[in-house]
């Protein structure tokens, strides 16, 4: 696109005299029902040629066509110049490729970015939701990475507060001494087990106190467990030795049961920060606001910032007794990471029901003149939901991740065998292969989908080897390797140019190019599902390719490895690709 951009202002130039910055120029590429690869708008250039767009295309067409070897011929319509690029052109990209180990990575660009993702509450086991924001965050982290950028993935474990008293308590009461190793039970699904227990014993003494007369406001702010969790989370602020300690146990139960989960998912962090060390840090930057005048307080001592001039309204920023908010505990969390790293961005990867939340984070920062907060981005998403409907945790109506992703791999076992495309794998192949396929199966379809987007997950559609699925891209992925296999491939062998580029031949390689820029723009715009659909339409593309030519058979051995490194190419950026997804592709399938 470069290349045309330059020779097309050197063509204005000789032609009409003028001189246009690049930036104006208007090139894309041509639709699939034109003859060409990139079509060059002519309208803008018709007030220096005082011609149709349409002469004016032909002018520039035929100059092109004179001065530059890599344009072979060219078509007019309308206003649009469509420029067809030789075989020369296409091979040498090709050759390019071939010899250059650098040409898919991006070289450092010296800037450090912070994704933080996950934030669980030690509660309860990670769920569907909980399944979208990891790989997400993951993946972020990897397209960052890919595009140059130094990365630190983090996580923010909300391991205090009241819904965590909850747990403690109903364990307390009910649980007769139960540990995960007693029940077999992984430590996160043991703890959300209670908190659901709370809600339900919670909710009998709710219509208890109904039943005596109070209103449900009342009963719901006079329930004994109620009271009991509040003064738990008292004692625990406090420092009570027995309720820190019955903490300290069970959210060792539940970290040992995370660590599996994302180990089972693919994801990790460099550093892991606790709201138990983080929800007193805010104080400090709330005194230095008041001092400079952007906090007030209220009659009840309550400090509160005035934000309707932004749009927004008044926001509470520390209780009237001197407790924090969330909001407190996020300024004294975002100073620390930024203490810690001075990063020059920090990406939060956090759901859209906190849009408004980060909205108020941030502007509050910048009025603190905190000149890192620039670098501040929401990384917003939305919701999943099943075909069933929604979930809530502490009704237990939850898809857990555990067993969601226990169910992929069981499906796509079952999938792969009705297929009978395990002959010959061994027992322990087999169970990879499964697990490859379904957490495939799982990623692909929760990234194929801009973040902002709302989805409904689908498991059944989500393992389909046909349809536009990661299942289909890792068999496309197997089906090249296959080829490369039986074609004795060697990746050190040169490549001669072929007599004529098949029509399919070039569109590979006009996709290939694109990878580098590609990860560039999903990066900026923290977008995996760039990837996820440029990977499905490259192995959409190759699977053309591999019925419409013949690779294997063909009599000529230069056109057969041509056709082979076509073929190498095209894998490694699959498997590249599917690898910033933190999806794994095989060999063989």
């Amino acid at each position: 696109m470069n290349f045309i951009i330059d020779e097309t202002a050197k063509a204005l130039k000789e032609l009409y005299g003028v001189e246009l910055d690049a930036n104006t120029i208007n090139i894309q590429e041509t639709r699939k029902e034109f003859d060409g690869q990139v079509t060059v708008v002519t309208f803008p250039f018709t007030r220096f040629s005082k011609k149709s767009p349409e002469q004016t295309g032909e002018d520039l067409g035929n100059f092109l066509l004179a001065h530059v070897d890599a344009i072979s011929s060219f078509n007019v319509i309308k206003g649009f110049l469509n420029l067809s690029l030789s075989d020369d052109y296409w091979f040498s990209i090709l050759d390019n490729m071939v010899k250059g180990k650098d040409y898919f990575t991006s070289p450092k660009n010296g800037q450090k970015v912070m994704v933080e993702y996950s934030s669980p509450n030690t509660n309860k086991p990670l769920h569907l939701g909980h399944v979208r924001n990891n790989l997400l965050g993951f993946s972020v982290s990897q397209l960052l990475e890919a595009a140059g950028y130094d990365v630190i993935k983090a996580n923010l474990v909300n391991d205090r507060g009241i819904h965590i008293c909850k747990s403690m308590l109903a364990w307390q009461k009910y649980g007769n001494g139960e540990t995960p190793d007693s029940s077999g039970l992984k430590g996160d699904k043991l703890v959300g087990n209670y908190y659901v227990l709370f809600d339900k014993e919670y909710k009998k003494e709710i219509e208890q106190l109904k039943a005596e007369g109070y209103t449900e406001e009342e009963a719901k702010k006079n329930a004994p467990l109620m009271l009991e969790a509040q003064e738990m989370l008292r004692q625990w602020e406090a420092g009570d030795e027995k309720v820190i300690a019955l903490w300290k146990t069970m959210n060792a139960w539940v970290y040992a049961g995370f660590d599996l989960t994302y180990k089972q998912l693919g994801v990790s962090f460099d550093k892991t920060y606790y709201e138990s060390d983080t929800y007193l840090l805010g104080k400090d930057i709330i005194e230095e606001g008041i001092e400079k005048g952007v906090f007030f307080k209220k009659e009840d001592n309550s400090v509160w910032i005035d934000l309707t001039d932004e749009g927004l309204d008044q926001k509470l920023v520390l209780r009237g007794d001197g407790t924090s908010v969330y909001i407190t505990q996020d300024l004294g969390t975002a100073q620390l990471k930024y203490d810690d790293f001075k990063m020059d961005k920090s990406i939060y990867v956090v759901g859209n029901e906190q849009d408004y939340h980060f909205k108020v984070l941030f502007l509050i920062l910048k009025k603190l003149g905190r000149p890192w907060a620039d670098g501040l981005y929401h990384l917003s998403y939305g919701m999943v939901d099943l075909p069933s409907g929604k979930m809530k945790s502490r009704e237990g109506t939850v898809v857990d991740a555990d067993d969601l992703i226990a169910d992929m791999i069981q499906t796509a076992k079952e999938r792969t065998e009705e297929l009978g495309k395990v002959e010959g794998f061994s027992d322990e192949e087999k169970e990879n292969l499964y697990r490859m396929i379904g957490l495939g199966a799982l990623k692909y379809f929760l990234l194929k989908v801009e973040p902002k987007k709302r989805l409904l997950f689908d498991p059944n559609e989500s393992i389909d080897f046909q349809g536009h699925t990661g299942p289909f891209v890792q068999y496309t992925h197997a089906r090249i390797k296959s080829v490369l296999s039986k074609g004795q491939f060697n990746a050190s062998g040169t490549v001669e140019k072929p007599k004529e580029l098949q029509g399919v031949e070039r569109d590979i390689i006009q996709e290939l190019i694109k990878y580098p820029e590609l990860i560039r723009t999903a990066a900026k715009d923290y977008s995996p599902a760039l990837i996820a659909n440029y990977v499905y339409d490259l192995a959409k593309l190759y699977n053309r390719f591999y019925h419409e030519v013949s690779i294997l058979k063909v009599e000529e051995e230069s056109l057969k490895q041509f056709r082979l490194h076509l073929s190498y190419l095209t894998a490694t950026v699959i498997a590249k690709g599917m690898g910033l997804l933190g999806i794994e592709v095989p060999e063989r399938m």
